[in-house]
Order: C-alpha cells, then sequence, then structure tokens
C-alpha cells in the first residue's frame, strides 16, 4: 500500500445514484435520494461516502453499524416507540445495527456516512 491509496472524497471521481426509498416504505413526500460512495472495501462490508436526501419520511431498517454526520438540513429520526432525536447540521452519531423506525427530512438533507456491515453467519 501507498500513499495513492488513500480515498480523498474531493478528488473522487465517483459518480452519484439516484433513487428513492420503495413505495411501501414512504409515509410522507417524494424522498428523492443520492448517495456517492466514495470507498467501498474489498470484502463489501465497509463504506463511506455522502448522501442527500430530499423532504419525506419512510420507513428505515438498518442492518448495518452507520456513522453520519450532518453536513446539511434537519432530519428526525424516529423509533419504533415514537422516541425522537432531530439531527442537523454539526451533529454527529451512530445508528447501530437493528434500529427501526422512520427517517423524516425537514430540510433538504446532506450527511457524510461511515458504514460496517456485519458478515452473515
Amino acid at each position: 500500500m501507498n500513499i495513492q491509496q488513500i480515498v480523498d472524497f474531493a478528488n473522487s471521481s465517483s459518480k452519484a445514484e439516484h433513487y428513492r426509498p420503495a413505495p411501501e416504505k414512504v409515509l410522507k413526500g417524494d424522498p428523492a435520494q443520492s448517495v456517492i460512495n466514495h470507498y467501498g472495501s474489498p470484502c463489501g462490508q465497509f463504506n463511506a461516502g455522502i448522501w442527500e436526501g430530499a423532504v419525506g419520511q419512510w420507513n428505515v431498517s438498518y442492518t448495518e453499524f452507520e456513522y453520519c454526520e450532518i453536513l446539511q438540513g434537519v432530519s428526525v429520526l424516529r423509533d419504533q416507540d415514537g422516541n425522537a432525536k432531530t439531527v442537523r447540521a454539526g451533529d454527529r452519531f451512530v445508528i447501530p445495527a437493528g434500529f427501526n423506525g422512520t427517517w423524516e427530512v425537514l430540510e433538504a438533507c446532506r450527511k457524510a456516512y461511515v458504514i460496517f456491515e456485519q458478515a452473515s453467519n
């Protein structure tokens, strides 16, 4: 390994992937999303990049651990019991594998993410 293997998001040539949550997961709005996955490990368990989401709300079910840093906008995470956490630019947090609830974007949101997906047994 050498310095050329370091992945610099600012100089990455990764392309944006545009998508929407599955229709049955959408609770309100039209939460169009895009992701630029700047790094994916050879084993496929570790990824890092930038995600953007439009206003809307949808169900989430995390099989992975995700570190997030909100770069822009405001979102609300809600667990299955209705407890809420509002996150905005500057907030950093980890969503543990097994989290089920909703993600709601109140103001167009942009986040840096690092994801670790455990290997299946």
